[in-house]
């Protein structure tokens, strides 16, 4: 005789449920997956499922018998300083020892280095720059060499509710910064979710071993900034040229304006079909002010 109890359709682990993560394991609670989630510190707001303390830099991790069971893993834990994956260093014996179906991993497009302002997709070659870029193709790399079914997701910069230029126009502390044909790629961090979702979707061999996940529309940040002021009715800053402050801005800043590449989502949006919710910045900033 049948108990009645209905086995979930996954069991989800979060590894780093911040931003994106958070935000994924919701979208998993809500589909009827059972949810795991691990972060530093316990949330103040404790999303869905259970809770785990990870942190790399103190040697926490969880228990493997609080792992048992977990199908399928998305990790968004960066780099720590040390060499390959902070994850994998900590965690690898045990995840192999895991039933997984699907691992998840959040990469950044800085891997593609500067293409002066070119496309890249997938196949485009890899000139990290030394640091934080530089870390990722390796825990990238480490990653792939693990013997597990890795999916690696190539991230440009992230914004959605909370996220914005919004309340750093409000306060008066942007900066309209000009430098000419430069552009950057970006992407809501509903459109990650739903593109995480959509590759899960499908049958495991028509997964990508790597997936640019970007928006439509690579622009400058000025033109970014501008349609920001307009939809809270602010003025802009005065205009800055970057050849002028360049020196007086801090190394990561620089790291930023650095590189100039506009990221391709033709094998997420064409080959694989997915729709994005917010094809640009401009419906993503007025979804966020909404929120």
């Amino acid at each position: 005789m049948s108990s009645g109890v209905v086995k979930p359709a996954a069991n989800l682990l979060v590894l780093g449920a911040g931003f994106t993560g958070s935000r994924l394991a919701a979208a998993a609670a809500q589909r009827g997956w059972a949810v795991t989630t691990t972060s530093r510190q316990a949330p103040q707001n404790p999303g869905p499922g259970h809770w785990l303390a990870f942190d790399s830099r103190e040697g926490l991790v969880p228990e493997p018998d609080a792992l048992a069971g977990v199908t399928h893993l998305f990790v968004s834990i960066p780099p720590d300083g040390q060499p390959g994956d902070p994850v994998l260093r900590l965690l690898g014996p045990v995840l192999r020892q895991l039933p997984l179906q699907w691992v998840g991993y959040l990469s950044t497009t800085g891997v593609y280095g500067d293409s002066r302002g070119a496309w890249v997709d997938e196949q485009a070659p890899t000139p990290a720059r030394p640091g934080r870029s530089q870390a990722r193709l390796e825990a990238e790399r480490a990653w792939r060499s693990s013997g597990l079914p890795v999916q690696i997701f190539r991230l440009p910069a992230i914004y959605g509710p909370g996220r914005t230029p919004f309340r750093a126009l409000q306060a008066g502390e942007s900066r309209l910064i000009h430098k000419p044909r430069q552009v950057f790629s970006r992407v809501h961090v509903d459109d990650i979710v739903g593109a995480v979702l959509h590759c899960l979707a499908l049958p495991a061999s028509e997964r990508p071993a790597l997936l640019n996940v970007a928006d439509d529309c690579p622009c400058s940040s000025t033109e970014t900034l501008s349609h920001a002021a307009h939809l809270l009715g602010l003025p802009l800053p005065p205009l800055e040229r970057y050849e002028q402050i360049e020196a007086s801005l801090s190394p990561m800043a620089r790291s930023f304006w650095q590189e100039n590449r506009r990221v391709s989502n033709r094998r997420l949006c064409q080959e694989l079909g997915y729709q994005l919710r917010y094809p640009s910045y401009r419906e993503g900033f007025g979804a966020s002010l909404s929120a």
